[in-house]
């Protein structure tokens, strides 16, 4: 085996440019299947991670504007969710729907001592931290009590803590701020998403009536259901829960834009779908990719054997038996896919470890949250050692040809080539 080792590198050094070129197919193809499938990875975790803070088997209702003419009105219209339609999701689609709630949204002015901030405050439901799930740091959410007695608490983002009081935020748990002029009662403080200054929550029959009651609107309807568990199922309730509130708006039934509905159950099922094609993408390019590298391992092979036809019909002359011929030919393309196969997976593992310490850090402003758009670009050290592996394979397999050719060839053909 020593002297095959031997025999290959002298080969190879008579052939540096070949054999450089050939190595760098090889490596590329590694080092571009496990960057590509790594940066397909970081966008996925990163759309898992945000549809991850909401519940699968939920629903969130908004106002809309008409788009359609209906019994002579016309289209434009500005529809207000009431309290018939919260009403009606409650008792006329009690088959599917859970727990039944409202957002109602306002801005104050929020102060405590020397330190104020305008803040985003919505009045919600108990069941809203299921919905959307809020981890608490210190205190509570939201209960039923509060609802039920109109208390005026508040739940704040820790960023949004660390500014009203920045010496130790959590002190304020307990305390009494002011939102413009009224006293809440800090109950609650939860980490802000992706370091976003997010919104304050209090109770929603709090909001409502300060903020809101001199308006019949309720602001938007949210709700957890059961027993929709096929993507059909979620598009026929939806039609018939928009045909039932449309009808009490006197919209089309058919309108969409009348009111809102968002589903984030349909809307996971799409994600999931995206992300298996993004994946299949991926792959496909990788496997694409590799196969340059293979087939450059055979075209060398090739070259290889001819360029060696002489040198093997002496071998043969002298006794040499067609395996060791074999042998040798794929011999040299396992070495050469191997070596340069490892390199490129350890580039490739460099370059992913590289855009997860810059990229993956970096954060993206969108004014009412702040989210990564990349999270942990890199993939596992099997899918790196799986794709080193198929190109050891296949780089044999694509030396079988020329091997074979090479063992089969007659002593007196050999030595007539030039």
């Amino acid at each position: 085996m020593h002297d095959i080792i031997t025999e290959i590198w002298q080969t190879a050094r008579r052939n540096k440019l070949r054999t450089t070129l050939t190595g760098f197919a090889v490596a590329w193809g590694i080092f571009m299947i496990i960057v590509l499938l790594g940066a397909g990875n970081g966008l996925i975790n990163a759309t898992m991670k945000m549809s991850e803070d909401y519940l699968t088997n939920s629903i969130e209702v908004s106002e809309g504007v008409t788009s359609m003419p209906y019994k002579g009105m016309k289209e434009g219209r500005y529809i207000q969710l009431n309290k018939h339609d919260m009403e009606a999701t409650e008792t006329e689609f009690s088959e599917n729907v859970d727990e039944v709630g409202a957002c109602y949204y306002t801005t104050a002015m929020v102060t405590n001592g020397d330190n104020y901030k305008s803040i985003q405050i919505a009045g919600v439901y108990p069941v809203h931290t299921q919905i959307v799930k809020t981890h608490i740091i210190c205190g509570r959410f939201i209960n039923d009590i509060d609802q039920k007695e109109r208390r005026k608490v508040l739940v704040l983002a820790d960023s949004q803590a660390k500014e009203l009081e920045p010496k130790d935020y959590k002190t304020l748990l307990g305390k009494f701020v002011k939102v413009d002029n009224f006293s809440f009662k800090v109950v609650g403080i939860y980490k802000s998403r992706d370091e976003g200054w997010g919104n304050a929550y209090s109770s929603y029959s709090a909001i409502k009536s300060i903020y809101g009651a001199n308006t019949p609107s309720i602001g938007r309807v949210e709700f957890t259901f059961h027993g929709l568990n096929t993507e059909k199922a979620n598009d026929d309730f939806e039609k018939d829960y928009r045909r039932r509130l449309n009808g009490a708006h006197q919209a089309h039934p058919d309108d969409k834009r009348a009111i809102w509905i968002w589903n984030n159950y349909t809307q996971g099922m799409q994600m999931n779908n995206g992300i298996a094609i993004i994946h299949t993408f991926l792959w496909v390019i990788g496997l694409f990719t590799l196969l340059s590298g293979i087939v450059g391992v055979s075209n060398i092979m090739l070259i290889t054997v001819k360029e060696r036809t002489h040198e093997f019909g002496i071998r043969k002359a002298i006794g040499a038996k067609p395996w060791s011929i074999l042998r040798l030919i794929i011999t040299e393309s396992v070495i050469i896919t191997t070596i340069f196969g490892y390199v490129g997976m350890l580039f490739g593992v460099f370059a992913n470890e590289y855009m997860d310490a810059t990229l993956g850090h970096e954060v993206t402003d969108l004014g009412m949250e702040k989210i990564t758009l990349f999270v942990d670009p890199t993939v596992g050290l099997d899918v790196c050692i799986e794709a080193t592996l198929v190109m050891v394979i296949a780089g044999t397999i694509a030396g079988l040809i020329p091997a074979y050719k090479a063992s089969r060839i007659r002593p007196i053909e050999a030595l007539r080539v030039d």
